[in-house]
Order: structure tokens, then sequence, then C-alpha cells
């Protein structure tokens, strides 16, 4: 069944819609030790937070677009809040849109790769932090995050 409004500008009804929300991950490559010239993906550690909130588990740093707010700006913010890490974006890995990713409502996600420099400490969402390798990542992780962290490590 359809939902109307009435405009708040001419009084005509207008239909209703429900949109999926807007969100952002990002995965933030963090080296413990000094890189080497040619440091292999296996030597970059990946930070994931321990969320605070419901749904429980290890996830990739990441929340909700603001209104007026790009995606790279929010995967920045996102970072920080929860991090407390300064990022540089390097690249977008890709677009997450299955309706059953997140069990609260339907979510699309834009992942983002990012460098992160200092000591991470956990904020905001975030109960703690860990810098886990390719082959220590905790299981299981929250939402859709480990198929988001496949295709990441099947890229290289």
């Amino acid at each position: 069944m359809k939902q109307h409004l009435s405009c708040p500008h001419c009084g005509k009804m207008v239909e209703k819609y429900r949109n999926p929300f807007p969100t952002v991950d990002i995965i933030i490559e963090i080296n413990p030790i000094p890189p080497q010239k040619h440091a292999l993906r296996e030597d970059t550690g990946i930070l994931l937070i321990k969320r605070r909130n419901p749904p429980a588990g290890w996830a990739l740093p990441g929340g909700f677009v603001d209104y007026g707010e790009s995606l790279e700006s929010a995967a920045i913010r996102e970072a920080e809040e929860e991090t407390s890490l300064k990022v540089e974006l390097l690249y977008q890995l890709g677009a997450y849109s299955d309706p059953q990713r997140d069990p609260r409502h339907h979510t699309i996600s834009v992942v983002f790769v990012a460098r992160g420099a200092g000591k991470p400490k956990a904020a905001d969402d975030a109960k703690d932090v860990g810098i886990f390798f390719r082959n220590s990542i905790p299981e299981p992780l929250a939402f859709d995050h480990a198929r988001i962290l496949k295709d990441y490590f099947n890229r290289s």
C-alpha cells in the first residue's frame, strides 16, 4: 500500500518514498613497523573496531553519511570519530547494497581504503580498536565486513 504526504509548498498529495540509508566503511591500513620500500599487503595491518552498540563484534570503522556531506568527507570524519586517527583516502573499493547487510535497516555502503598513521584510540561508537593482519582477522565480523575484507585482500 502506497503512502502519501501533503506537499508543504503546494498542498498536493505526493507519494512517500522509503529509501536505503547511505553509509561509508573504511579499511584503514596501518603499518606497525616502518614500511619497507616494497611492503607486501601481508605486512600491512588493518584497523578494526570493537562495536560499543548492537550489532556486537569487530567491524570496519564507518557510519552514516550526514545530509549535505560527501562520501569522502563522511569517511574521513567517521574514521577520526571512531579511531582518533587522521586518514588519507587512497581509493574507493566498491559499494555494498545487500538489503540484509545491516540487521537494523537497509543501508548502502561505499567502502574506502585509507592510510592511517599514529596511535589509534577507541572513541565514539568503538569500545576498542585492534590491528589485524590478513591471517588474523577475528571472526565473526559484524555486518558484511568479512565479504568486504575478502574483496579487499583478493584485489592485491
